[in-house]
């Protein structure tokens, strides 16, 4: 078959128009994913819904507490296996799942975490789902965590070609804090290495929150959740007969004192606007009542936003017991531990995925409520590298659904499963297409 040169000339200049186009394709601006692949991952997403739905189901139904998560991490351990992920491993901080999803396209690697861990909490609604271990219940949402996680997993496992490097997938357990002795959560898992081989450039997270709309996403650049500093004092005096007390030392009116003592740290010796909280939850001291206890313990949590204020806040309420008690001729002691520090968003990393969340949600869909006072250990993997910590609107007040987190009424609107496996999905995608950019 004979070809002239006109056809020959026309046929190369296709060609070479082919290979601009293909070029071009692979070689998008930071910032800017093509339209088909949100298309592609929006398709995929919605593919699994009924999928989430019952895998977010069965987390709910067989909850497990902190560091007793051996049914979860199993279950997620085969999930992963089965979507033919590199790497699965387990047993990374007790019962953590660490796995490696490898892109086709040379590039860095980004890290998203998800927690396990249920609530000691009884569930008092009646829903088909309901909780089968009495007493424990995902009353903090990492049921959904979970679920969204393995959603992202399967969806970008589809889609190799597309990522440039490498997707960490952390799942991990104790984020409620682990029993006492025994050690647990992000810092655990720091430890035995979750952030190495290979080391993410960065790491993404989300939370359930009831009080934002389903459909929506809450961010903060900075300060986002609060530090978490547990602690536990005892009051140390004189044990004598109640009717002699002037021969005693009674630490039931010392810890009294100090209890009062210490709101005055919030009130008079910290800046009024910088936010702090200092709670006393319990108090246990005496064993009857005609005799004057010579012991009392507190146990209490400080929150904070700011650093520089937690570390001052811990000196002055030192500071504060020491004054108190020795003027009752008393003593103390005071343990810190169960500490998380602030959940701090890197503020260019923020800025640099807001495109993204806008993009899939739309601007008035994407909101900056006040930072929280409530902590996460989410905060431990900040230390390390840039992170980005943002809140999945599950609320919906039409339906009912506002109770919050660490409540028995705590639900879900569902329907935040496939949202949130369409944005983390992005999110992950154009971060990588970011950092290889800047190579």
């Amino acid at each position: 078959m004979k070809f002239s040169f006109e056809r020959i000339l026309a046929l190369s200049l296709f060609m070479v128009l082919l290979a601009g186009a293909a070029f071009v394709q692979s070689s998008l601006p930071v910032g800017r994913a093509s339209s088909s692949r949100e298309e592609e991952i929006a398709r995929a997403a919605e593919s699994l819904r009924a999928k989430l739905v019952e895998q977010r189901r069965d987390f709910h139904v067989n909850p497990e507490l902190s560091n007793r998560e051996e049914r979860t991490s199993r279950v997620v351990a085969e999930r992963l296996r089965a979507l033919g992920l590199d790497e699965v491993k387990t047993g990374v901080g007790k019962h953590g799942v660490v796995a490696l999803l490898k892109g086709k396209l040379p590039g860095g690697v980004v890290a998203v975490r998800a927690d396990m861990d249920a609530l000691p909490i009884q569930e008092t609604i009646n829903v088909p789902y309901k909780s089968r271990n009495d007493g424990v219940k995902h009353a903090c949402g990492h049921d959904v965590h979970m679920t969204v996680q393995l959603g992202v997993a399967e969806v970008l496992s589809k889609m190799r070609d597309q990522i440039r490097g490498s997707i960490k997938f952390i799942f991990q357990p104790a984020e409620e804090g682990p029993p006492p002795g025994e050690r647990g959560g992000a810092k655990f898992m720091i430890e035995e290495g979750c952030l190495e081989n290979p080391r993410p450039s960065a790491i993404f997270g989300l939370h359930v929150m009831p009080n934002i709309e389903v459909g929506q996403i809450g961010y903060n650049s900075g300060p986002a959740m609060a530090s978490s500093d547990r602690f536990s004092i005892t009051v140390r005096g004189k044990k004598v007969h109640g009717a002699y007390p002037h021969d005693g030392i009674d630490t039931v009116v010392v810890a009294a004192e100090c209890v009062t003592a210490l709101q005055t740290i919030r009130s008079r010796r910290i800046n009024t606007q910088e936010p702090l909280v200092i709670t006393l939850g319990s108090i246990h001291g005496g064993n009857r009542f005609n005799i004057i206890a010579d012991e009392v313990k507190l146990e209490g949590t400080m929150r904070t936003l700011n650093e520089e204020v937690r570390a001052k806040a811990i000196e002055m309420m030192k500071q504060t017991l020491a004054g108190v008690t020795s003027a009752y001729g008393a003593s103390y002691e005071i343990e810190f531990g169960a500490n998380n520090p602030v959940t701090y968003n890197d503020p260019a990393l923020v800025e640099a995925t807001l495109p993204t969340l806008r993009k899939i949600l739309g601007e008035k869909n994407v909101i900056s409520p006040r930072p929280q006072m409530g902590a996460e250990d989410f905060s431990m993997y900040q230390k390390v590298i840039p992170g980005f910590f943002y809140f999945l609107g599950v609320g919906n007040k039409e339906k009912g659904v506002t109770a919050m987190i660490h409540t028995p009424e705590f639900d879900v609107d569902e329907q935040s499963l496939v949202i949130g496996v369409k944005v983390m999905s992005n999110t992950l995608l154009d971060y990588l297409d970011r950092a290889s950019a800047r190579k």
